[in-house]
């Protein structure tokens, strides 16, 4: 039988045993000190689970960041110390510290590096972005309209398989004298162009042959945009009354701006790199220095005059002048399309 236990004051409350609450607390703080040690042991596993997780990552990365560090991090630092170096090749043991003087000599008064080489490198890449971008976006938006789109697409993408070396050649050819370009000129009552003997027109001759060449993969990428642009767009604009210009240049165009960013940043890139196609086309960067570039003149210091403390001096300034011009594109476009 319970026995309770009435308040001094009267009031009729009951005041459970010390015995009884002592032995319900110690319950209580049992069940307590369970229930964190539970919590413990499932945070402790999911952490060895993501370490295990993140252990096995790596271990499929390190195939891809063994290749980069040998191929690409490794000769970076390497050209970084031969940019502060003499070195004529070959022996390692023959490197000599420069400190900055070779990138002194290329900034020097009458250097040839600023003018014509990178003055020509900076034409280069301008020219065959804008005839590429160009071209790409207008045949990419007549090709949408057409039937068997697969069929032209691929017709333009022929260019990218084709060899630099065949695709130089080929358009070298065909600008001689009597070459097919100086005979639709002469047939059409117009007088034949020397165009790669002539310094006005040498560089603006390879910029052409350089963004035909580009066009095929700038084709394919603007195209894939343009198909995942909502047709709703479109109705809603033939409903207002829109023209074709409006809906070009008022829905296509801002739609397409990340496609558009891709094929500009790599377009441009491509230019700032391009080596093979003049050295086919005018051989040494001729006539003079009218087609001399960046990676040209490198490869010149390099392999033909002995001096690669130069030759990786120039490279790292076409490596940031590269770099400068994809950030200030990538800026571009996303306070365009902040703007917007």
């Amino acid at each position: 039988m319970a026995t309770t236990v009435t308040s001094a004051d009267g009031d009729g409350g009951e005041a459970e045993r010390p015995g009884r609450a002592e032995g319900r607390g110690r319950a209580a703080g049992g069940r307590s000190v369970r229930t964190a040690g539970d919590r413990a042991r499932p945070a402790a596993r999911r952490t060895r689970y993501r370490c295990r997780q993140t252990a096995v990552a790596y271990l499929f990365l390190a195939p891809s960041l063994a290749f980069f560090a040998v191929f690409l991090l490794l000769p970076l630092l390497f050209a970084v110390l031969l940019s502060l170096s003499r070195w004529a090749g070959f022996d390692l043991a023959d490197i000599r510290p420069a400190g900055v003087d070779n990138f002194a000599a290329l900034f020097a008064r009458g250097s040839s590096f600023l003018t014509p080489v990178l003055t020509n490198t900076l034409l280069y890449a301008l020219g065959t972005v804008a005839l590429a971008l160009t071209g790409a976006v207008l045949v990419a938006h007549c090709i949408t309209h057409l039937r068997f789109q697969g069929f032209w697409r691929t017709l333009y993408f022929l260019p990218i398989v084709t060899t630099v070396v065949a695709v130089g050649n080929v358009w070298k050819y065909m600008y001689e004298p009597g070459g097919l370009v100086n005979g639709v000129l002469n047939a059409l009552g117009l007088r034949s162009v020397a165009f790669l003997q002539d310094p006005a027109t040498a560089l603006p001759s390879v910029v052409v042959v350089q963004a035909w060449a580009s066009l095929g993969s700038a084709i394919l990428i603007l195209t894939a945009g343009l198909k995942a642009i909502p047709h709703v767009y479109y109705e809603a604009a033939e409903l207002d009354g829109a023209g074709p210009f409006t809906v070009f240049t008022r829905i296509t165009l801002p739609l397409l701006r990340p496609s558009l960013l891709f094929v500009c940043v790599t377009q441009f890139i491509t230019g700032l790199q391009s080596f093979a196609l003049i050295i086919v086309m005018t051989g040494e960067g001729g006539p003079g220095d009218a087609t001399n570039v960046a990676a040209l003149e490198m490869y010149q210091r390099a392999f033909t005059y002995g001096d690669w403390g130069s030759a990786s001096a120039a490279a790292l300034v076409l490596f940031v002048l590269i770099l400068v011009i994809t950030l200030a594109q990538l800026w571009l476009f996303r306070r365009k399309g902040a703007d917007g």
